[in-house]
């Protein structure tokens, strides 16, 4: 197989630092604040960004462990197939959030809906553009049948 490697860009500054009681979806807690710090070599790139409401941030998800190819998934458990999951237990660690931009200083990009622990590695931003990005007509498989709307916090299956 071939091996990938990435340079971080930044890191995040969240009020997360364990992998229990985090949120499992930013989306869940529209409210959190956090930072995106941005490594001095890659400010240039966020030239133009301020004119966006939000952006996906992929991430590395430094304190998992590899996960098995079948999981519990949070809001579910029955064993399903990681990659129809949001398990942060996976083959390559890497977690995808679209968080809403409040402002940018500097190098600080202060976020919404923050979903990371202290720390977190940051990938890649790439700015959401609702004309490309909002899909209509989708199914949701599994999470259809067994969704629990009141849970938004992780449990300790993945820690």
């Amino acid at each position: 197989m071939q091996v990938v490697s990435f340079t971080a860009i930044g890191h995040a500054e969240t009020q997360y630092t364990e992998l229990a009681n985090m949120p499992i979806q930013g989306s869940k807690v529209a409210d959190n604040q956090g930072v995106l710090v941005i490594h001095p070599d890659y400010v240039e790139g966020l030239a133009d960004l301020d004119g966006f409401s939000h952006v996906y941030v992929l991430f590395h998800l430094h304190q998992c462990k590899q996960g098995a190819l079948k999981v519990k998934p949070f809001l579910d458990n029955q064993l399903r197939g990681v990659f129809a999951t949001r398990s942060p237990k996976r083959p390559n660690p890497i977690g995808l959030s679209i968080l809403e931009i409040d402002r940018l200083e500097g190098n600080r990009i202060h976020v919404k809906g923050i979903d990371m622990l202290n720390g977190t590695p940051i990938i890649d931003i790439k700015p959401y553009i609702q004309a490309f990005d909002c899909v209509q007509n989708t199914r949701d498989g599994w999470y259809e049948q067994g969704k629990d709307p009141l849970q938004t916090l992780s449990d300790d299956r993945f820690a």
